[in-house]
């Protein structure tokens, strides 16, 4: 991996969030499942955890993305972030600005930011140093419990907005196969997914199917 995260950013299309699978106690073979399938960012996210035990999660994120050559992200975090040297740090409507953001993590990181609405997605493609932009949820998730769906106009906002603003950007929020299509029917050429991989039968071979039509564009 490059030690300049953007050219990875730039060619990501499936971008994963996953808790730490202490359930399952197999973080290190999932996320080698999934990393060599085409997933090609991880983040490591999971509410409620002491920061030792993230930096203890991380390390195992950190070295299956080195192993496969992907990004890996933190989220929300900014020192945490800094102390494992992630490529990328990825910030919701209520985190830290870019700015105080950026003076922890210094200036290699890519830094992405959650955006819920029209508005909201515009302010962050104008946010100086937002390097990529997640628009969601498409549909209600139990992932973000409260959080009402944006739609598939959303969607269309931020297609829309790309023609002007090349930024990259991911639809996020009840993905699935069964959804992609519409998804890439309104615009999106980038999706994160949560359950349709961490609760897959065969995450390997959820991923590769995600990555293959996503490919196509």
């Amino acid at each position: 991996m490059s030690s300049d995260p953007r050219p990875a950013l730039a060619d990501a299309r499936l971008y994963l969030c996953t808790d730490s699978r202490s359930r399952q106690g197999d973080l290190s073979e999932f996320l080698d499942a999934v990393l060599s399938s085409g997933v090609d960012i991880v983040q490591l996210r999971e509410k409620g955890l002491e920061a030792r035990d993230e930096l203890r999660h991380l390390e195992v994120v950190a070295a299956a993305a080195h192993r496969h050559g992907k990004l890996f992200a933190v989220n929300d975090r900014a020192d945490i972030a800094r102390a494992v040297e992630a490529p990328v740090l990825h910030l919701g409507q209520d985190d830290l600005p870019v700015a105080v953001a950026r003076a922890i993590i210094g200036d290699r990181p890519v830094i992405g930011r959650s955006t819920h609405t029209p508005a909201q997605f515009d302010a962050a493609t104008r946010e100086p140093g937002v390097q990529y932009c997640c628009a969601g949820p498409t549909w209600a998730t139990p992932t973000k419990p409260g959080r009402a769906a944006a739609g598939l106009g959303l969607l269309d906002h931020a297609a829309t907005t790309a023609e002007r603003n090349p930024l990259p950007w991911f639809a996020i929020g009840g993905i699935d196969l069964d959804h992609l299509d519409q998804v890439l029917a309104h615009g999106a050429r980038r999706v994160v997914v949560v359950r349709a991989l961490t609760e897959a039968e065969d995450p390997g071979a959820a991923a590769a199917a995600f990555a293959e039509r996503l490919r196509r564009f």
